[in-house]
């Protein structure tokens, strides 16, 4: 098994200075950006839009793992690949066809990716998993920064570890919601592959970025 990912979120970054934050992040060996995007419809809040991405583009080669929490989600497909999204992850309650989404996405030459959230059954996925590139499994209720980490959301990980090996497909898993130094060791012995973390790479010892990420690669 490869070692993990790390994709930061800069949900938790000072929006301020984001582009000077991403650098920041490549700097100290961020493997992906993490953006998150809220529409204050389908999750309680509101982040940012394609143009502000299209202006972090500059600041960093690193890929952006964008996941929209947006619906209707199809019709806005475009504008993040055209603002420089590498991996496009949407949810499968924010669109009407699921397959035409996926297929969408892919039309723009990016990577696919499909999110469960805590109450969604991997049984949404598993029928399109030779489809995509990821699965990002919610490890808390959508929306929010800094919430407390659902446990027995593993057991969609490990779920979906045995399906993806078993059919040898390359998709990878990702997790995001709460993630620390000590949950993060259980998500990688589940079989995650790429960590999504904002408060603890952004606020644990002193914001020492590059020591964090370090930890949670490592364990």
């Amino acid at each position: 098994m490869n070692s993990v990912k790390i994709s930061p979120s800069i949900l938790s970054a000072d929006f301020s200075r984001l582009g000077s934050e991403i650098q920041s992040l490549e700097k100290a060996k961020a493997d992906l950006i993490h953006i998150d995007v809220m529409d204050g419809h389908f999750v309680p809040n509101i982040t940012i839009g394609p143009e502000v991405i299209s202006k972090l583009r500059k600041y960093t080669s690193l890929p952006f793992d964008v996941h929209l929490m947006i619906s209707p989600v199809h019709k806005f497909i475009k504008n993040f690949a055209d603002a420089g999204a590498d991996i496009i992850t949407i949810h499968p309650e924010a669109t009407d066809n699921l397959i035409e989404s996926i297929k969408e996405i892919k039309s723009y030459n990016k990577k696919v990716g499909i999110s469960l959230n805590p109450e969604t059954s991997t049984e949404k996925v598993l029928p399109v998993l030779n489809l995509i590139d990821l699965v990002l499994i919610m490890s808390v209720n959508p929306g929010f920064g800094g919430q407390k980490f659902i446990q027995n959301t593993l057991e969609k990980v490990k779920i979906l570890r045995k399906e993806i090996d078993l059919k040898k497909l390359k998709v990878q898993i990702e997790i995001d919601g709460g993630i620390n130094f000590e949950n993060a060791k259980l998500a990688i012995n589940a079989g995650v592959d790429i960590l999504v973390s904002g408060t603890t790479i952004f606020k644990e010892n002193d914001g020492n970025l590059k020591k964090n990420i370090q930890i949670l690669k490592t364990g």
